[in-house]
């Protein structure tokens, strides 16, 4: 198939039609949902709990929680004093907890690519990531989120390419001219993530909306030692 990028070591693809193409032929895949599922994945497990990405935030989501014994992550609205996708709600979440965290982009990603080896990456943990995934095979896919517009067409966001050639920068092997482009991205603005991701439409909506110590902490690059790994449903901690 001419879009599976087989020739190539590290290949980057966009969203779910892109993880279709490229699952087939990889060693391991990363989801790389910056603004805010990633990033959510990594500050939780981070702090030895661990999250069951679910697509869907409705009666099933409770149900689903239920069955784990977990609590359900709520929308992310200013007023809402619990855990939620912002990852600012999520910095005292103790060691030990099951969060269902329900994400159109990120989670239903995440379940789309068991049974494969699976990873959320960020610009928190960019580096952490790349550092194990030569361990699973030189066929790393490296999937970018992206956002929905109000169609539910997939929208590119910069914040994503971003993450993905954050981790792309740090794995040897040949790379895609799709990963090159991601790579290349993240070069140009490796000394100014935090503007970028301030400025950027994703930043500048959740800025609006109240959430700046989101973006904030989204754009932490490489704060993070942590590599969540999706395990029997859940991201847990990666460990060799």
């Amino acid at each position: 198939m001419v879009f599976d990028q087989q020739p190539f070591d590290i290949r980057c693809e966009w969203g779910i039609a892109g993880l279709r193409h490229l699952a087939e032929s990889s060693d391991a895949i990363v989801i790389v949902d910056v603004l805010s599922f990633s990033t959510c994945v990594d500050i939780v497990v981070s702090r030895g709990a661990v999250v069951y990405p679910y697509r869907w935030r409705d009666a099933t989501a409770a149900a689903y929680a239920q069955s784990l014994g977990a609590v359900l992550a709520e929308s992310r609205q200013r007023s809402t004093p619990g855990y939620s996708l912002s990852p600012a709600s999520l910095l005292h979440i103790a060691a030990g907890m099951r969060l269902v965290l329900p994400s159109p982009n990120g989670a239903l990603l995440s379940t789309m690519a068991a049974p494969l080896p699976t990873f959320a990456g960020c610009l928190r943990n960019a580096r952490a990531v790349a550092a194990v995934l030569p361990r699973l095979g030189r066929r790393i896919s490296v999937i970018p989120a992206g956002e929905r517009w109000d169609d539910d067409s997939l929208r590119p966001a910069c914040e994503d390419l971003l993450g993905a050639g954050a981790i792309i920068r740090h794995l040897p092997g040949t790379r895609s001219p799709e990963a090159a482009l991601a790579e290349a991205t993240f070069l140009h603005f490796q000394n100014a993530v935090d503007a970028c991701l301030q400025q950027c439409g994703s930043g500048q909506e959740l800025i609006s909306r109240g959430f700046a110590e989101d973006v904030t902490l989204a754009g932490a690059l490489h704060a993070s030692d942590c590599v969540p790994v999706l395990t029997e449903g859940a991201y847990v901690r990666y460990t060799a």
